[in-house]
């Protein structure tokens, strides 16, 4: 199953909300027809309205791909608008947090191919990263394609285990708003040591941004790169003194956090 096929059946996208519409935008990008998408979403926003697919339109009876976009408390009422597909046919691809593989079997049926993906907010800009897993029923051309769609918005990668997905939330799919807090007390600091507030705000984005591109494109491991900017004795090692404290920096801090997210994960999940 490839992107020919995709245009010829036709994709549906249950929910346009941000993450919806960031994919949304990259597939449209990629060149994927405009008429091969059907958009179901109750409040369809202008900038939707304004792309030339199908929104709350009748729908292709076996579309080659639906994924559902909808917020997991909204689950409820719009699957039953998308369970008719449910055929065998259909790749479903689910975005929602915390809705498991075995939530979709019981009411599309255990035997749909079904795949279960994380994707987190920096996607918005094209720089996400996406984690997926599939039911027993998903063939290594469903992965492909999946991919195919998920990496229009970053990167992906494939799970072993779907029980990985719980500290995968933890890690990436919250991540972005650790690292948000850590620009907003980063330079709050700055301000306490008498920087002006919009010079400090300046200079703790660019700097975790610039950062966060370093250590992503070059071809040392943050370690090395971390070693790269402390001069013996210098003012980086004083605050790495700080913040690399076994006790009271980083490395439990994050670990508290991490695992706090990913046991509320296992709840919701159980919930």
């Amino acid at each position: 199953m490839g992107s020919q096929e995709l245009a010829d059946r036709g994709l549906v996208l249950l929910g346009c909300g941000k993450m919806g519409s960031a994919m949304l935008q990259g597939w449209l990008k990629d060149g994927l027809p405009a008429a091969s998408v059907h958009v179901i979403d109750p409040h369809p926003s202008d900038w939707l309205q304004a792309q030339g697919v199908n929104i709350n339109a009748a729908l292709p009876a076996s579309p080659a791909i639906v994924l559902i976009a909808v917020k997991p408390q909204m689950m409820g009422e719009a699957l039953p608008a998308i369970r008719s597909m449910a055929g065998g046919q259909t790749l479903f691809v689910s975005v929602a947090a915390g809705v498991t593989l075995a939530n979709f079997e019981a009411v599309l049926g255990a035997d749909q191919p079904i795949i279960r993906a994380m994707p987190n907010t920096p996607a918005a800009v094209g720089r996400g990263i996406t984690a997926l897993i599939g039911n027993a029923h998903v063939t290594e051309a469903h992965m492909t394609l999946a991919e195919g769609l998920l990496q229009a918005v970053g990167q992906t990668v494939r799970l072993d285990d779907e029980a990985q997905m719980d500290a995968v939330t933890g890690v990436s799919g919250s991540g972005p708003a650790y690292v948000f807090h850590l620009i907003e007390t980063l330079a709050a600091a700055g301000e306490a040591q008498g920087l002006p507030a919009d010079l400090a705000l300046k200079l703790a984005r660019a700097t975790v941004g610039g950062a966060g591109v370093l250590a992503e494109e070059a071809a040392e491991s943050p370690s090395q790169l971390r070693r790269n900017v402390t001069s013996p004795n210098g003012t980086t090692q004083a605050a790495l003194e700080v913040l690399m404290d076994e006790e009271t920096g980083f490395p439990p801090l994050l670990k508290r956090a991490v695992k706090a997210a990913t046991d509320r994960s296992k709840e919701l999940s159980n919930g």
